[in-house]
């Protein structure tokens, strides 16, 4: 994904382990407190630094892409891949997956969060996802009163806590949510071995 994005944008604080692995992004965004003195004075010219604090650096990068997609002409709905988005900390790492629906929601972007497992992608209403056989799925209910699933091993229901809609299985090439609400899906890469 990094060597194929037509934009590729870096927080602050990860550009540092993004050029220590060779890539160099098209701009790095944030507040800068994270940024070395190195990094600084070497990419300063890709350097955009955003002093608000009501929001993390994640949604200033968001916020910058979007801006980016508008000038250039691009058409709703954006579809943007988060990487390397735990910060390295569990909080980030929760945080950071919950502002996929926000996003999704205020932004109107469809941003899909991928992980070293798998991919976290937000969404609201009836929605049907390409998958495969024993694919491992967990919904997380946002918003929802109503939630009800095709294709899925175990028939999902409005869940109230988060840990509810874990740990289920795809059985096809596909499966639909129904939903009045918002919800986020966790899809692995891998199928569940047999055993």
């Amino acid at each position: 994904m990094l060597a194929h994005a037509p934009l590729l944008v870096c927080c602050d604080g990860a550009a540092q382990a993004l050029i220590d692995h060779g890539v160099t992004p098209h701009a790095i965004v944030g507040d800068g407190d994270s940024l070395p003195l190195s990094i600084r004075s070497q990419y300063s010219h890709l350097i955009h630094i955003v002093t608000e604090q009501e929001d993390n650096d994640l949604t200033k990068a968001t916020r910058f892409v979007i801006a980016h997609a508008q000038q250039s002409g691009a058409h709703a709905p954006l579809k943007i891949a988060f990487l390397g988005c735990t910060g390295r900390r569990e909080d980030h790492t929760l945080g950071n997956i919950a502002l996929m629906a926000r996003y999704h929601r205020n932004f109107h972007i469809l941003p899909i969060l991928y992980t070293d497992y798998g991919f976290f992608t937000p969404a609201l209403g009836t929605h049907s996802f390409a998958s495969f056989p024993r694919q491992q799925v967990s919904i997380f209910n946002i918003s929802a009163n109503t939630l009800t699933s095709e294709g899925l091993r175990w028939s999902a229901y409005p869940y109230t806590q988060l840990w509810q809609g874990t740990l289920n299985e795809s059985i096809g090439h596909s499966f639909t949510i129904h939903a009045d609400g918002e919800y986020l899906i966790f899809q692995t890469y891998e199928p569940k071995l047999e055993g």
